[in-house]
């Protein structure tokens, strides 16, 4: 998985890297992948990179071509003749640090970038070389008009004392995290100032993306720890990126690693799974709503929703039409979103339209149930969640008996063609547009449909009244 698929990188975008413990190394390996096609990404033949606070002189070296600007007419000469590559710009150099960007100038550079159709990529925070850092007053130095922010965190400072040797600015560290000098940094103390609005969180603009980048997990141990870390930073970002970003700059081997990384370097992508339930049709040939049979004294629809809600699909959509009020009222009690499709008799698509309609734009995909399929455990669906986790493949399904069987999980560059399906299509159509990531399980009993009476008669033949689901 390439760093700009993990942070959903599909168009020219202003994108700015702050933090500490790889985000100089992440910015460049952005660079770098921009310059090559890829599936969910254009090329650009040239990629503008700048910084807002300061960077190293021996960072130049990074990019292919380095230009320095003093005035709006310097960026208009860069403007009549771009260089191909990653073209790195800032001020003059002064004590072997290259000065940022004023605002003035930095506007100046995005109007290029919007006249060229290019990507701006902008370093806005300093952190000292350590792990793990605090913005003073003045801190991030973030333009007001980048689309994207990327928080880093370098998970070597886990465990570590709270000192200048870990933290940069650890003053300002111990007081957003409630720890006190010299103390070990906690997983718990590294969330808390993620999540500051005074720490990860600080002078994000209210539009732009946030994702956050758990650098340096470089053992199964960080990796968990990285894992546990982001399951509480999502929402308050819109997406979590465990990384090791290892490996050589090919450019120039003297230099650490940053824009070329082993293969292995994006780990685990966590993002907000949505949930929708298709519960609107009029089971016409059953003879009545199949979503309120019951099993184990409860409706149908009824534990399909807890297996959605114990998996942690968030939010949770339960699409009705045929008998809506009748289905809403056995699921009042539950954190659900309930969507009314006046028009279910067009078919299923109308159904998985008003789904996705109802869905915040942050969520990274979506996990299809069907409302009459009360023996899908939470278990499978959370197989499925971190499959997705690991490769952000556009449809990622259980195979069964060398049979796709469900739910279905589907990653969020799939809602476009979602949204085109008309009358009774369903995502089977995308099957053949999308490679397909298959979660092998071993329970052919989840093949079982219930479509008519005697169907539901061998389901409870086949799944006893009092069998624990896992």
């Amino acid at each position: 998985m390439k760093l700009i698929e993990a942070l959903r990188y599909s168009q020219p975008t202003s994108m700015a890297f702050v933090g500490a413990g790889g985000k100089t190394t992440a910015l460049f390996r952005v660079a770098r992948e921009l310059l090559t096609a890829s599936s969910t990404n254009r090329s650009f033949k040239t990629i503008l990179v700048s910084t807002s606070t300061h960077l190293g002189v021996w960072q130049s070296g990074r990019a292919d071509h380095f230009v320095t600007v003093n005035s709006l007419s310097d960026i208009s000469k860069l403007e009549k003749d771009l260089p191909p590559g990653v073209v790195l710009i800032s001020g003059e150099g002064k004590n072997n640090l290259l000065a940022g960007l004023p605002p003035s100038l930095m506007d100046g550079l995005r109007a290029l970038a919007e006249n060229h159709d290019l990507p701006l990529l902008i370093e806005a925070d300093g952190s000292h070389a350590c792990p793990l850092k605090a913005p003073a007053t003045h801190e991030p130095a973030i333009p007001d008009f980048t689309e994207s922010v990327v928080v880093v965190a370098g998970l070597q400072g886990l465990g570590k004392p709270l000192t200048k040797n870990w933290v940069h600015r650890p003053e300002i560290f111990m007081e957003l995290s409630g720890l006190h000098p010299g103390e070990k940094i906690t997983e718990k103390a590294l969330v808390k100032v993620l999540l500051h609005l005074d720490g990860g969180l600080k002078n994000i603009p209210t539009s732009a993306r946030r994702s956050v980048i758990l650098n340096q997990a470089d053992d199964p141990s960080l990796v968990a720890q990285a894992k546990t870390i982001s399951s509480q930073l999502i929402p308050g970002f819109h997406s979590s990126i465990i990384t090791s970003l290892l490996g050589k700059n090919l450019k120039n081997p003297d230099f650490p690693a940053d824009d070329i990384v082993q293969k292995e370097g994006i780990l685990v992508v966590i993002e907000q799974i949505g949930g929708i339930i298709l519960a609107a049709g009029g089971s016409s040939r059953f003879g009545e709503p199949k979503q309120l049979l019951l099993w184990k004294g409860q409706p149908l629809i009824r534990h399909v929703a807890v297996a959605a809600l114990k998996a942690g699909l968030t939010p949770v959509v339960v699409v009705v039409g045929s008998s809506a009020e009748e289905v809403r009222a056995v699921l009042n009690d539950l954190p659900l979103r309930i969507v009314n499709n006046i028009n279910w008799l067009t078919g299923l698509s109308s159904s998985i339209q008003g789904g996705i309609s109802s869905l915040p734009k942050e969520v990274g995909g979506i996990v299809f149930l069907q409302g009459d399929q009360p023996q899908i455990p939470h278990s499978l669906i959370t197989k499925l969640v971190e499959a997705h986790q690991t490769t952000l493949n556009p449809i990622v399904a259980p195979q069964i008996n060398g049979q796709r069987g469900n739910p279905v999980l589907f990653d969020s560059r799939t809602f476009t063609w979602l949204l085109s399906l008309i009358g009774d299509s369903g995502g089977r159509e995308l099957f053949g547009q999308f490679p397909i990531q298959w979660v092998i399980w071993h329970d052919p009993r989840l093949l079982l449909d219930i479509d008519t009476p005697e169907d539901y008669r061998k389901f409870l033949e086949v799944y006893p009244q009092d069998e624990v689901r896992v």
